[in-house]
Protein backbone atom coordinates (compact mmCIF):
# COMPACT_ATOMS: atom_id res chain seq x y z
CA UNK A 1 0.00 0.00 0.00
CA UNK A 2 1.83 3.10 -1.05
CA UNK A 3 -0.16 5.79 1.52
CA UNK A 4 1.64 6.00 4.98
CA UNK A 5 -1.19 7.25 7.26
CA UNK A 6 2.11 7.89 9.24
CA UNK A 7 3.28 10.36 7.11
CA UNK A 8 1.96 14.29 6.72
CA UNK A 9 1.09 13.85 2.66
CA UNK A 10 -1.18 10.84 3.54
CA UNK A 11 -2.58 12.68 6.38
CA UNK A 12 -3.31 15.92 3.98
CA UNK A 13 -4.63 14.30 1.40
CA UNK A 14 -7.51 11.84 4.12
CA UNK A 15 -7.69 15.27 6.00
CA UNK A 16 -8.82 17.37 2.46
CA UNK A 17 -11.38 14.39 2.03
CA UNK A 18 -12.70 14.44 5.32
CA UNK A 19 -13.51 18.46 4.49
CA UNK A 20 -14.69 17.98 1.59
CA UNK A 21 -18.01 15.97 3.86
CA UNK A 22 -20.57 18.13 4.96
CA UNK A 23 -23.93 16.82 7.67
CA UNK A 24 -25.85 16.31 4.07
CA UNK A 25 -23.20 14.36 2.25
CA UNK A 26 -25.12 11.27 1.03
CA UNK A 27 -23.29 7.52 0.75
CA UNK A 28 -23.34 6.11 -2.59
CA UNK A 29 -23.99 2.41 -0.70
CA UNK A 30 -24.27 1.03 2.74
CA UNK A 31 -27.42 1.92 5.62
CA UNK A 32 -25.27 4.77 7.88
CA UNK A 33 -25.55 8.19 7.04
CA UNK A 34 -22.51 10.21 7.02
CA UNK A 35 -21.93 10.96 11.11
CA UNK A 36 -22.59 7.23 11.85
CA UNK A 37 -19.61 6.79 8.97
CA UNK A 38 -17.67 9.29 10.75
CA UNK A 39 -18.37 7.49 14.54
CA UNK A 40 -18.01 4.40 12.62
CA UNK A 41 -14.24 5.13 11.89
CA UNK A 42 -13.87 6.43 14.94
CA UNK A 43 -13.95 3.33 16.87
CA UNK A 44 -11.19 1.65 14.86
CA UNK A 45 -9.15 5.03 16.95
CA UNK A 46 -11.56 4.07 20.03
CA UNK A 47 -10.02 0.31 20.26
CA UNK A 48 -6.32 1.73 19.78
CA UNK A 49 -6.63 4.65 22.81
CA UNK A 50 -9.36 3.97 25.15
CA UNK A 51 -11.15 1.38 27.04
CA UNK A 52 -14.30 1.94 25.50
CA UNK A 53 -14.60 -1.17 23.86
CA UNK A 54 -14.88 -4.71 25.64
CA UNK A 55 -11.86 -6.47 24.54
CA UNK A 56 -12.78 -10.32 22.95
CA UNK A 57 -11.93 -13.59 24.73
CA UNK A 58 -9.14 -15.76 24.26
CA UNK A 59 -11.53 -17.82 22.12
CA UNK A 60 -12.85 -14.77 20.18
CA UNK A 61 -9.61 -13.56 19.57
CA UNK A 62 -7.97 -16.81 18.19
CA UNK A 63 -10.76 -16.97 15.91
CA UNK A 64 -10.28 -12.99 14.65
CA UNK A 65 -7.33 -13.67 14.07
CA UNK A 66 -7.72 -16.89 12.21
CA UNK A 67 -10.61 -15.77 9.88
CA UNK A 68 -10.78 -11.76 10.36
CA UNK A 69 -7.13 -10.47 10.72
CA UNK A 70 -5.90 -10.77 6.85
CA UNK A 71 -8.66 -9.58 5.36
CA UNK A 72 -8.37 -6.31 7.40
CA UNK A 73 -4.55 -5.82 7.84
CA UNK A 74 -3.90 -7.02 4.26
CA UNK A 75 -3.89 -4.00 1.65
CA UNK A 76 -6.09 -5.24 -0.33
CA UNK A 77 -9.43 -3.39 -0.17
CA UNK A 78 -12.64 -3.94 1.41
CA UNK A 79 -15.93 -4.77 -0.60
CA UNK A 80 -18.52 -2.86 -0.45
CA UNK A 81 -21.77 -3.58 1.75
CA UNK A 82 -19.15 -6.07 3.41
CA UNK A 83 -20.22 -7.48 7.06
CA UNK A 84 -18.63 -5.14 10.70
CA UNK A 85 -17.67 -6.13 14.15
CA UNK A 86 -21.11 -5.48 16.03
CA UNK A 87 -18.88 -2.03 17.77
CA UNK A 88 -18.74 -1.42 14.83
CA UNK A 89 -22.45 -0.61 13.88
CA UNK A 90 -23.72 2.64 14.68
CA UNK A 91 -27.52 3.01 14.78
CA UNK A 92 -28.92 5.91 16.45
CA UNK A 93 -27.65 10.05 15.10
CA UNK A 94 -24.13 11.10 15.75
CA UNK A 95 -23.11 14.77 15.50
CA UNK A 96 -21.43 15.27 12.14
CA UNK A 97 -19.25 18.29 13.99
CA UNK A 98 -18.04 16.37 16.84
CA UNK A 99 -17.64 13.09 14.94
CA UNK A 100 -15.69 14.61 12.54
CA UNK A 101 -13.06 16.63 14.87
CA UNK A 102 -12.92 13.43 16.79
CA UNK A 103 -11.34 11.59 13.72
CA UNK A 104 -9.34 14.69 12.57
CA UNK A 105 -7.87 14.58 16.05
CA UNK A 106 -7.05 10.62 16.25
CA UNK A 107 -5.69 10.62 12.93
CA UNK A 108 -3.22 12.98 13.88
CA UNK A 109 -2.76 11.85 17.19
CA UNK A 110 -1.68 8.26 15.13
CA UNK A 111 0.64 10.57 12.78
CA UNK A 112 2.20 12.36 15.38
CA UNK A 113 2.78 8.91 17.51
CA UNK A 114 4.18 7.40 14.19
CA UNK A 115 5.60 3.83 12.62
CA UNK A 116 8.06 3.00 15.57
CA UNK A 117 5.37 3.71 18.35
CA UNK A 118 3.07 0.57 15.93
CA UNK A 119 5.48 -1.53 15.21
CA UNK A 120 5.05 -4.28 17.66
CA UNK A 121 2.14 -3.19 19.32
CA UNK A 122 -1.03 -5.02 20.23
CA UNK A 123 -4.08 -4.53 18.32
CA UNK A 124 -7.47 -5.05 20.32
CA UNK A 125 -8.77 -7.81 18.18
CA UNK A 126 -5.88 -9.44 16.56
CA UNK A 127 -2.79 -9.73 18.75
CA UNK A 128 0.45 -8.27 17.65
CA UNK A 129 0.92 -6.32 14.54
CA UNK A 130 3.53 -4.39 12.34
CA UNK A 131 3.44 -0.38 11.76
CA UNK A 132 2.98 -1.96 7.71
CA UNK A 133 -0.31 -3.77 8.92
CA UNK A 134 -1.33 -0.93 11.32
CA UNK A 135 -1.14 1.24 8.44
CA UNK A 136 -3.25 -0.68 6.26
CA UNK A 137 -5.95 -1.26 8.55
CA UNK A 138 -6.20 2.73 9.65
CA UNK A 139 -5.54 3.96 5.74
CA UNK A 140 -7.71 1.26 4.12
CA UNK A 141 -10.67 1.93 6.31
CA UNK A 142 -11.08 5.60 6.13
CA UNK A 143 -10.46 5.10 2.24
CA UNK A 144 -13.07 2.87 2.05
CA UNK A 145 -15.65 5.33 3.99
CA UNK A 146 -14.70 8.41 2.21
CA UNK A 147 -15.15 6.30 -1.36
CA UNK A 148 -18.02 5.24 0.30
CA UNK A 149 -19.29 8.92 0.60
CA UNK A 150 -18.03 10.33 -2.83
CA UNK A 151 -14.69 11.78 -1.55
Amino acid sequence: MKNNIFQQETVSQIMERINKLNPNSKANWGKMNVGQMLTHCNVTYEMVYTDKHKKPNAFLKFILKKLVKNKVVSDKPYPKNGKTAPQFIIKNEKNFDIEKQRLIDYIEKTKNLGESHFEGKESHSFGVLSSYEWNNMFYKHLDHHLNQFGV
